[in-house]
């Protein structure tokens, strides 16, 4: 239960970090809060949209439904599921992979990394890693 919960919680940053992208793309807040620039360069590239999608909102969608599905494995009826297991492996699994495909962007296409980018890729591996973990602890559990 403590890595679905870590999961959860996870995912509710994951929001908070990509709403707070989404809602600069949007031009509701003036700039970024990044330390060094990089941040705008990037979210500002061409690069930022994933077929005509702003990669932003892919990333709130993609924590809101992490959270949706994290949050619903904490319930204790649950705890012996694998499903929900399941359906976070795939999911951050997922957004793992797009992660490193966005973060090879930055570094070899965009030549600007976004810190609140990084934080995302590492935020998103978590949640990987701790669905992974639930898998094995339920593998565990059942023989």
């Amino acid at each position: 239960m403590k890595y679905r919960m870590a999961a959860a919680v996870l995912a509710l940053a994951g929001v908070i970090l990509a709403a707070y992208l989404y809602l600069f793309k949007l031009g509701l807040i003036g700039t970024l809060a990044c330390g060094t620039g990089s941040c705008e360069t990037v979210q500002l590239s061409s690069w930022s949209r994933f077929l005509g999608v702003e990669v932003s909102l892919i990333g709130l969608l993609g924590y809101v439904a992490l959270l949706i599905v994290a949050l619903i494995a904490t319930k204790p009826a649950l705890e012996l599921a694998r499903w929900p297991s399941r359906w976070l492996v795939i999911m951050a699994g997922i957004g793992t992979l797009f992660a490193v495909y966005l973060t090879a962007l930055e570094l070899f296409v965009i030549h600007a990394i976004c810190r609140w980018c990084v934080g995302s890729a590492v935020i998103i591996t978590l949640i990987f890693i701790m669905s992974l973990l639930d898998l094995r602890r339920l593998r565990g559990v059942s023989g």
